[in-house]
């Protein structure tokens, strides 16, 4: 009885199972079917269909990162604008891209002056080929073009058209070659911008809302660098390459190779340039489905793109415009004041720096362009690249080298007097000074104590020397070894700014008398940078370490905010490059002749820093310069200073050149400008740690 129930149980299941069993049968013979019909009936016009698409992929350019102060206050920016551009498939024809160019010329207006100038006569003829080649080819039957290539016999047709069939275009036809000048420039799936300056509200919409008859055509937006503090610092910053000129030709295998194209806008001098790797940002990837005639058949986005890394430089830009107006206005006072007998007078140059950092506070120059009476203090670079001769302020590395090759003693004494040599004019001092020590010859800024440093480094250790002695010496190796000891300040060496340039001076051969040898000790044979005079005494502020100078600070990841600056990607670190072969005690007596000299009573800086209250210590200087006009010599001086503060603990370093300036007419530029920039650190310094004390 159990059984016969349990088989009628069974049988509704089994005839479930086969059902569905069948149903799987059907299904999967569907789908053999199905490939069958697509492998063996359609599978050679599928495969057709593949071969005749293609992916492409295309970097798009996007805005380079921003520049911020080191208070986060924005100096270089971006500007969106709107741009007209032009993204051509694969072989598009120069008769395609004439008629997009016809089509546009009724959306855009491209006929401003500077546009129409730059329509070549080759333009005119490639347009007028266009519209003539049937003509134009009859004409070439006449010549043998046999033996020239596809370029020759292009060249050779256009050649064929006369200067009087061109003479006449009229301005609707010059604005169709100017735009089609632009889409003949184009890459291939690279946009090129046709327009992006100066592109109306109603351009930009009519182009948009006529995209289907402008085939590659399209209205977008573009940037453009701005500086919201108009020029400041400018000259530093450098600039970069617009689209039309793209990667310059030298740079351009180099560009390709990581990832560049053609047109793209890089940085082409300046801190653009030096920090190209993070202003340039990653480019947006665009996969580009084309079919085999190279039309566009589809897109897709496959790499967001992301604007470049923002820098944040050692700068303070109020720093900074301080010192740019406080260099404008004594140059300017000088010159006025004295304007005939400062006529050679053309520049004055300005380095702040943290000698314990490294951090560039403000690099300023000042140009005067004597043609046209006018006045430039946006001139910064010229800080890195300008050199002079830089008299007495180096006077604390030749009293190192005396210290360090054993030729002196701290504390030595030497008789200022006026010294002549066999074969050179009489050596002194501003003034006859009597016996000196090393300090005292720093705060009096005695030339004839440094003058029998050199003579003891070439092995002359004769004192008094006598009148009109000859020297015994090798010039050119005494010459080598105070170079040597230079070096190691940064002085006839490179600083290692982060900089795509800068100079190193210019460094002098092998005297030909004793008098160039000597003069070399004061600071006037060798030309150095004001930045190399800045990172000299730094190094001595330093207690000997030398630091490389570096104008980037940090850089940050962008964000969107215009109120905060994006998470830290790469700070920059304090890099020490030498330390200097003397003693800290060694070292600390030349601190204490720099503090003299500025404070010292009988100092050459004292009237101007002795009742300083953040203790200021320096050197000054004045080196014989010249001009020569129309064969007759015009003497000149070099007015320098070096200082820095506070003596005990440094945080502000500086120097000063002001050449070729009349003799004693410089109404103390050097000095009252070092016044006024040690001034203005300390109070600007005072007024942000007020406001950082409020907002605690």
């Amino acid at each position: 009885m159990v059984n016969k129930k349990n088989k009628k149980k069974r049988a509704p299941l089994l005839t479930r199972m086969n059902i569905l069993f069948f149903a799987i049968f059907i299904l999967f013979s569907a789908l053999i079917f199905q490939l069958g019909v697509v492998q063996i009936l359609n599978g050679d016009s599928y495969q057709e269909e593949i071969e005749r698409t293609n992916l492409d992929t295309v970097d798009i350019p996007v805005p380079r990162g921003k520049i911020y102060d080191t208070n986060g206050e924005l100096i270089v920016d971006n500007e969106a604008m709107y741009s007209i551009t032009y993204t051509p498939s694969n072989g598009v024809q120069a008769e395609e891209r004439l008629e997009v160019a016809k089509t546009l010329a009724q959306y855009i207006d491209m006929r401003d002056e500077q546009t129409m100038d730059q329509i070549t006569e080759r333009d005119k003829r490639e347009y007028y080929l266009l519209l003539h080649d049937e003509e134009i080819e009859k004409r070439l039957e006449a010549i043998d073009t046999e033996e020239m290539d596809n370029g020759e016999v292009y060249d050779a047709t256009l050649e064929l058209i006369t200067d009087e069939e061109i003479a006449d275009f009229s301005e609707d036809e010059l604005e169709i070659i100017a735009i089609k000048k632009e889409l003949d420039n184009a890459y291939a799936l690279t946009p090129q911008v046709v327009k992006n300056e100066d592109v109306t509200a109603e351009e930009y919409a009519a182009v948009a809302e006529n995209l289907d008859q402008l085939p590659g055509v399209n209205a977008s937006t573009d940037w453009d660098r701005v500086y919201p503090n108009e020029e400041t610092l400018t000259s530093i910053l450098g600039n970069i390459s617009s689209q039309e000129e793209g990667i310059p030709a030298e740079d351009l295998d180099a560009y390709l190779t990581t990832g560049y194209s053609r047109n793209d806008r890089v940085g082409r001098s300046g801190l653009e340039e030096e920090y190209e790797d993070f202003l340039r940002g990653r480019k947006e990837q665009i996969q580009y489905t084309t079919s085999q005639n190279g039309s566009i058949i589809g897109s897709e986005t496959i790499v967001e793109g992301e604007r470049g890394k923002d820098l944040v430089l050692t700068t303070d830009l109020e720093f900074q415009q301080e010192v740019d107006d406080i260099l404008l206005d004594e140059f300017q006072s000088m010159k006025a004041g004295n304007s005939y007998e400062n006529r050679f007078a053309t520049n004055a140059y300005a380095v702040v720096m943290n000698p314990k950092t490294g951090e560039l506070l403000a690099t300023s120059g000042v140009e005067y362009d004597t043609e046209n009476d006018e006045y430039n203090n946006n001139a910064g670079l010229t800080t890195l690249t300008n050199a002079h001769e830089p008299g007495s302020s180096i006077k604390g590395a030749t009293i190192l080298a005396g210290y360090d090759s054993g030729v002196i003693s701290p504390g030595e004494t030497f008789n200022d007097a006026p010294m002549q040599l066999a074969g050179t004019e009489v050596k002194r001092s501003v003034q006859d000074m009597g016996t000196v020590n090393d300090l005292t010859a720093l705060e009096r800024s005695s030339n004839v104590y440094m003058f029998y440093v050199t003579l003891r480094l070439g092995g002359d250790y004769r004192h008094p020397m006598p009148q009109n002695a000859n020297l015994d010496i090798n010039m050119g190796e005494t010459l080598q070894t105070l170079q040597n000891y230079f070096n190691q300040f940064g002085l006839g060496s490179t600083t290692g700014v982060d900089y795509p340039q800068e100079s190193t001076g210019l460094r002098g051969q092998v005297p030909d008398n004793p008098g160039n040898l000597l003069d070399f000790a004061i600071g006037q044979y060798d030309t150095y940078t004001t930045l190399q005079l800045a990172q000299y005494v730094s190094t001595i502020a330093n207690d000997g370490y030398r630091v490389q100078p570096h104008f980037l600070k940090e850089a940050r990841e962008p964000v969107d905010s215009m109120d905060e600056l994006g998470p830290l990607y790469y700070s920059s670190s304090t890099t020490t490059m030498n330390r200097i072969d003397m003693t800290n005690d060694e070292i600390n007596r030349v601190q204490e002749g720099f503090r003299l000299s500025y404070q010292g009573s009988q100092g050459t800086g004292n009237d101007y820093f002795q009742n300083k209250s953040y203790d200021p210590a320096g050197k000054t200087g004045t080196a014989e310069s010249f001009e020569f006009v129309d064969g007759e010599r015009f003497d000149l001086n070099n007015l320098t200073l070096v200082g820095y503060a506070p003596f005990d603990d440094p945080e502000v370093a500086f120097a000063v050149v002001v050449p070729h300036v009349g003799i004693g007419e410089g109404d103390q530029i050097n000095l009252k400008a070092g016044e006024r920039i040690l001034d203005s650190y300390f109070e600007i310094k005072e007024e942000h740690d007020e406001e950082a004390e409020d907002e605690e």
